[in-house]
This record gives C-alpha cells, sequence and structure tokens, in this order.
C-alpha cells in the first residue's frame, strides 16, 4: 500500500471489496456469454446482467429499458452526443454546451463540428453557473441538444439544471447532462427526471474500471438512439458487442452499496469538506473556487497566489496525492479550463488544487492533509521573490 494520503477521489476510487467479490465468480465459473441462449452458462450470464440491471434501475428510480452498458463515461458521452446529431440533423444542426465541461464532451463536440454540426459555448460566470439570460438567448428553433454538466469535475459546482431544463424543453431540444461526478454522493432522482440522457462510469462510485451507463429516458416519443457500435445488435441494437457480465455485476452492486447509506455518508463528506476548506483557507491569500451553495459534498477546489502550481504538485506527491484538475487532461501543461472559463486569471489557475474526499477519508486525514499543504505552500512561497515584495 502506498504511504501517501489519497485525496484525489474525484479522479477514481478504489474498488469495494464487496464489489470485487461479486464480480470474481463471473470471471472463472460461471463466466458464460449472456447471448448464449442454447446452454445454461448463457441462461446463468444472462440472468446476472437482468438481476444487475433491475438493481441499478431501482436504486436510481428509473426504467431497466432506459440503460444501456458503455466502457466509461467518454463512451457514454460519444454515444450520446454523436448519436443524437445523427438523428436529428434533419431538424437542425445546432448544439449548445458550456465552456466548463469536461474535455469528453468538449472534444466529441469539436469533432461534430468538423462535420458541418454548429456549437455555442456557453461562458459561465465566477461561480461556474451558467447565466440562465445568456443560455435563453442561445437557444434556437434548430437547436437539437442541449449538454450541461451537472455537477463539475474539478470544482465541484452544481448547475441549476431544473431552469435549464425547463428552457430546453419549452424549445423543443433534448438535454444531455454529465452525471458522471454526481453518483453516489448525491440523490441523482430528480435529476434523471428532468433530462433525456444523462451517463455514468463505475469507477467514480467504488466500482471497476472499464464499465459506465448511458440512461435514455424511456418516454412515449422514444429517445432510442442509433447503433453506436455495430456487431451483433446487443442492448437493443443501440451497441454491439459481448456484454461486459462481470464488470455490470460489480457496477450494480458500487450503485446499491453507495445507496444504502447515501444521507448520512453526504453530512459525514460535507463535514470533512468544510474542515478541510476552512483549514486551507487559513492559509494567507487563499482563494476558494467552490463559489456555489449547491456543490458537492466531497470536493475542495482552492488557488495560492505566489506559488509555481507544477512545483507544488511535485512537491506534495510525496505524501499527497492530490491534482490540478482533470485525470482525462492531466498531459495538458495549460492550466484548467474550467478556471479559465470561470474568469480566473491564468496565474492564478496554474497554482490550483483540487482534493477530492471519500468513504476512507477520516478526520486524521484531514488534518494531516491541511498541515502538509500548509507547509509546503509557505516553503515555496519563502523562494519566491514576488511574495517578499507583495
Amino acid at each position: 500500500m502506498y504511504s501517501q494520503l489519497y485525496f484525489d477521489y474525484n479522479a477514481t476510487s478504489p474498488c469495494a471489496k464487496e464489489v470485487v467479490d461479486v464480480m470474481l465468480p463471473h470471471f472463472h465459473e460461471d463466466f458464460g456469454n449472456p447471448s448464449s441462449s442454447h446452454h445454461p452458462y448463457g441462461w446463468l450470464a444472462k440472468s446476472a446482467v437482468e438481476e444487475a440491471t433491475m438493481t441499478i434501475a431501482k436504486t436510481l428510480g428509473v426504467s431497466t429499458n432506459s440503460l444501456i452498458y458503455t466502457s466509461g463515461s467518454t463512451e457514454s458521452i460519444n454515444m450520446v452526443l454523436k448519436g443524437v446529431a445523427r438523428k436529428m440533423k434533419s431538424k437542425g444542426k445546432h448544439i449548445i454546451t458550456t465552456k466548463a465541461e469536461h474535455k469528453a464532451v468538449l472534444d466529441t463536440c469539436a469533432f461534430l463540428e468538423e462535420d458541418s454540426f454548429e456549437v455555442s459555448y456557453l461562458d459561465v460566470g465566477s461561480d461556474g453557473l451558467v447565466p440562465m439570460d445568456k443560455f435563453k438567448a442561445t437557444l434556437r428553433p434548430d437547436t437539437i441538444l442541449v449538454s450541461v454538466l451537472y455537477a463539475n469535475n474539478e470544482t465541484g459546482n452544481i448547475q441549476p439544471l431544473d431552469e435549464i431544463a425547463a428552457l430546453t424543453k419549452k424549445n423543443g431540444s433534448l438535454l444531455f447532462s454529465d452525471t458522471t461526478q454526481a453518483l453516489g454522493k448525491i440523490d441523482l432522482t430528480q435529476v434523471l427526471g428532468l433530462v433525456d440522457f444523462a451517463c455514468f462510469s463505475g469507477h467514480k462510485v467504488y466500482g471497476p474500471k472499464g464499465i459506465g451507463l448511458v440512461y435514455i429516458k424511456d418516454n412515449p416519443d422514444g429517445n432510442r438512439l442509433p447503433s453506436f457500435i455495430q456487431g451483433g445488435g446487443q442492448q437493443k441494437g443501440q451497441r454491439g458487442g459481448t456484454i461486459n457480465t462481470p464488470l455490470i455485476v460489480g457496477f450494480a452492486k458500487a450503485i446499491e452499496l453507495a445507496y444504502e447509506n447515501l444521507k448520512e455518508e453526504t453530512t459525514r463528506l460535507e463535514s470533512l469538506r468544510n474542515q478541510l476548506e476552512i483549514g486551507l483557507l487559513k492559509i494567507e491569500l487563499t482563494v476558494s473556487n467552490n463559489k456555489t451553495a449547491q456543490r458537492l459534498p466531497n470536493t475542495v477546489h482552492v488557488s495560492f497566489p505566489f506559488v509555481d502550481g507544477a512545483n507544488l504538485l511535485t512537491a506534495l506527491s510525496r505524501q499527497i496525492a492530490v491534482s490540478n484538475g482533470s485525470a482525462c487532461n492531466s498531459a495538458s501543461v495549460e492550466p484548467s479550463h474550467v478556471l479559465l472559463a470561470m474568469g480566473i486569471e491564468r496565474s492564478l489557475a496554474y497554482a490550483s488544487l483540487r482534493l477530492g474526499i471519500g468513504r476512507y477519508t477520516t478526520e486524521s486525514d484531514i488534518e494531516k492533509a491541511i498541515e502538509i499543504v500548509t507547509n509546503e505552500v509557505t516553503k515555496q512561497r519563502e523562494s519566491n521573490i514576488l511574495w517578499e515584495r507583495r
């Protein structure tokens, strides 16, 4: 086991032992293909997938017909955005999203722009939220899809999805929300009632990597998407390929465990988050980038003026696992696009940390983290002549 404290739960979470335990039999005992309909091996696998799907649907308060399994949220995002574009292009080719979306959305939108679709990238306010007046003004008769990240993976700020949904529906457009970061941290029942599409990823909720979900609202009008992966006609013809029984079973268990004591865990995380944020804000001139009352219970995002962010991360990595933003954008040397979209100046965006806490974080871990970050920021500033002349 690593000696560092783990404060990067927004990047990924450890697979819970209970999840591993339910997956193991499906690797070497009940290993059949769910599509094999002529023998017990296939029947058992199909039954396991159906039971897991029922568990997920019941837990999230949705229909089993509304769930499509993918390899994770990045694939889910591609499936929804490209699928809606392909299905609705006869109505229009205009898509609305925000500059603070996950890179999976932004990169897919850039791909669609190359295919003659028009994408409007909305600015967000200093709080990271979509200004409703700008959003309303951007909607057009040919707007086929609105894509808005529900809970930001970097700052934890939560969008007013009820207002966005009302305006989107009134305009006759479809609404997709990346809900990956919120699963297992807050109840999504109301959110899933607002949107036409959503997505999830197993490894964010103490489940396995390599498994995700697309939620497609099951309604009389039909939001069925065109086939995204061809070959075999699995999953109602919308995603071909052998269904991954062990990962699906594990994902279902992870979601079930998360919802068993969701309210209690949310309260615990909020308490630890507040303790962490208060402690870090005692560092002189520290700025919090969590600007909204509605925010994830586990996320703290702070900026430290007069500190080199790269040097700070390198120094901290010896004792604590943290990040400066999305793990999916870790190869970039640029500051967080989310912070820039919020109007935070580049120098301050460079000197930022995201700390995500989780199921195994303790109060002692919080105290140690505050001490480690405080000491390192102080040390970094001592060698900065601008700090002396501030």
